[in-house]
């Protein structure tokens, strides 16, 4: 391979680059095959990206020894990633980054993560909902979608405020204290939806706070710095919190093709299934994992 230092390259210097005709390169530019962006309506691509996609088209990959996995924030997955991380030691990575849905999306899609969790609303309605969402992305048709499990999503309160802190209840919106999330994130998703249900604007709402994770909005309320914020069943149990249920939701993995089959991913479908992994859904509360490792919508390759 041709000597070049440059951060992009243009179709004739990649064609150069990597011993192929030009008439190729553009083919696997317009197909999603290599990491690409067109300026102006001419291809540039990455070099950074394109060598690392390189090492990941080699045999096993020689990133098969880590999993990037950012997107949604959820106890279950960080207590198994702990759990896989110490089985593992030093032979591989698991590494959990939490972002939001959206901006996990914008990291895959930017080649910045192996998979991202997503959640997008009730669990009834993921099957429509999560691929609507995916198909904003050009990435997606490389994409596959596969769920891990549903759990309960509701609001965080105080045991001692369950008797009396009803959403529901016109007064309290205005004058509780709440801890809401980051726009993208899928449980400000589900606020925003339950709000605009009450026909009551989130302008209204008294907000102290944003919180940027689960354990965040818990951690805020524990501390009393909040009333009641949105969260799941598991993430207010952890804080020895109380709960108010409202639905359940699907969480969802996002992973690319080329992906779906390394070892790792496919070690941690199978801890969720094991007796360990059921075990720890039962004792953190909340959860369903009987369609776990399910595939549930793939983007048709042609």
């Amino acid at each position: 391979m041709s000597e070049i230092t440059q951060a992009f390259l243009n179709v004739r210097q990649l064609s150069e680059y990597l011993h192929l005709n030009e008439k190729k390169v553009y083919a696997m530019a317009a197909e999603g095959e290599i990491p690409a962006t067109k300026l102006t309506g001419k291809w540039l691509f990455p070099k950074s990206l394109v060598d690392r996609w390189l090492l990941e088209s080699c045999h096993s990959g020689i990133m098969a020894d880590r999993l990037l996995l950012t997107g949604s924030d959820d106890p279950l997955l960080q207590a198994v990633v702990n759990r896989l991380t110490q089985t593992l030691r030093t032979q591989a990575l698991f590494s959990y980054s939490v972002t939001g849905t959206k901006l996990g999306l914008e990291l895959l899609a930017q080649g910045h993560a192996d998979a991202c969790t997503i959640h997008w609303g009730r669990a009834e309605e993921s099957e429509v909902r999560h691929p609507a969402l995916l198909q904003q992305y050009a990435q997606s048709k490389h994409w596959i979608l596969v769920h891990l499990f549903c759990r309960s999503q509701g609001f965080i309160v105080r045991n001692e405020d369950l008797a009396f802190l009803t959403p529901s209840d016109q007064s309290l919106k205005c004058s509780t204290r709440w801890v809401i999330r980051q726009d993208g994130a899928g449980s400000q998703r589900f606020l925003n939806e339950w709000l605009a249900g009450e026909a009551f604007p989130l302008a209204s709402l008294t907000v102290t706070s944003t919180a940027y994770s689960e354990r965040e909005v818990a951690s805020l309320i524990a501390k009393g710095e909040a009333d009641i914020g949105p969260g799941t069943l598991s993430a207010a149990k952890e804080f020895g919190l109380g709960f108010i249920p409202v639905c359940s939701e699907s969480f969802d993995l996002v992973v690319p093709r080329n992906v779906y089959f390394r070892r790792l991913l496919q070690q941690l479908f199978e801890f969720f299934q094991s007796d360990e992994g059921i075990e720890l859904a039962q004792r953190l509360q909340g959860y369903d994992l009987s369609r776990c490792g399910r595939m549930v919508w793939s983007a048709d390759p042609g």
